[in-house]
């Protein structure tokens, strides 16, 4: 028995942003361009009760500047509308999608509750996690910050720049220390009221942790970058590319670890 998943139409990059280097992926660029307005379907075994179908959100539907947490809700780990999601909601859905343990999420789900308009303060919309301060923070890999006015859309350009430090076909630790890194000199240099608290510092860092880790191998890195790449550009899980769910749980120790070797490539 077989599962059907959509592969996600072509999205043509911004005509004012600059070229990406010729090894950077772009949304849609494994699609054959003649075919790209089309969606194609493949078959993936459904012996893996862990993927799930990728669908776009509506624009009724809500997102969050994350682009992981945007991929758990577009794979339907989460609610596809981005309503009323519990801690329980976001554990049980890196769990699932990942194999994150608690001992990751718990944390950071009861901090992203913090957030809450729905008027339960155990629950949340994803566009909550817009508010800055909270986990959202200056220096995104992937968006703006808030000083702009814009600190939840996908940016094109700014997402160039940090791929631009990536391997071709692997993300090296030093490689996404560097792209971190400068990614958050070039928000000093445009914001001028950028700020990076110690905390928000920290979840700076494990954000790249986690990438590295989830599409990586152990503590060791060399995420694939195509499967990055996918996450940022198309916010789905990389599953037509390879990407399967971790057979391993990921561990807090894992992630800290990740974390202070990246720390430790910044300052080299």
């Amino acid at each position: 028995m077989s599962q059907l998943y959509p592969i996600p139409p072509f999205v043509s990059p911004s005509e004012s942003s600059p070229p990406p280097p010729d090894h950077i992926f772009t949304p849609g660029a494994m699609h054959l361009n003649a075919l790209a307005t089309l969606t194609f379907t493949v078959a993936v075994s459904a012996t893996c009760e862990h993927l799930r179908l990728w669908q776009p959100p509506t624009i009724l539907d809500r997102r969050s500047p994350c682009p992981m947490i945007n991929s758990l809700a577009n794979h339907g780990f989460l609610p596809r509308n981005g309503l009323n999601i519990s801690t329980d909601d976001l554990v049980n859905a890196f769990h699932e999608a990942l194999n994150l343990s608690p001992g990751v999420s718990l944390p950071v789900a009861k901090l992203a509750v913090t957030t809450s308009t729905t008027g339960n303060p155990n629950t949340l919309n994803l566009d909550d996690l817009d508010e800055h301060g909270v986990l959202e923070h200056d220096g995104s890999l992937s968006r703006d910050d808030t000083h702009s006015g814009d600190n939840h859309s996908f940016n094109t350009t700014i997402f160039r720049t940090t791929a631009a430090h990536f391997g071709r076909d692997t993300i090296s630790i030093s490689d996404a220390a560097a792209a971190r890194s400068a990614r958050v000199a070039a928000a000093k240099k445009a914001n001028p009221a950028f700020n990076l608290t110690d905390t928000e510092e920290f979840f700076s860092f494990a954000e790249t942790a986690l990438y590295m880790r989830v599409f990586g191998r152990g503590t060791e890195g060399h995420a694939r970058t195509k499967w990055v790449e996918v996450m940022f550009y198309e916010e789905r899980l990389p599953y037509l590319e390879g990407f399967r769910r971790s057979t391993e749980v990921l561990t807090n120790d894992e992630v800290g670890e990740l974390v202070q070797k990246l720390v430790d490539a910044t300052k080299k």
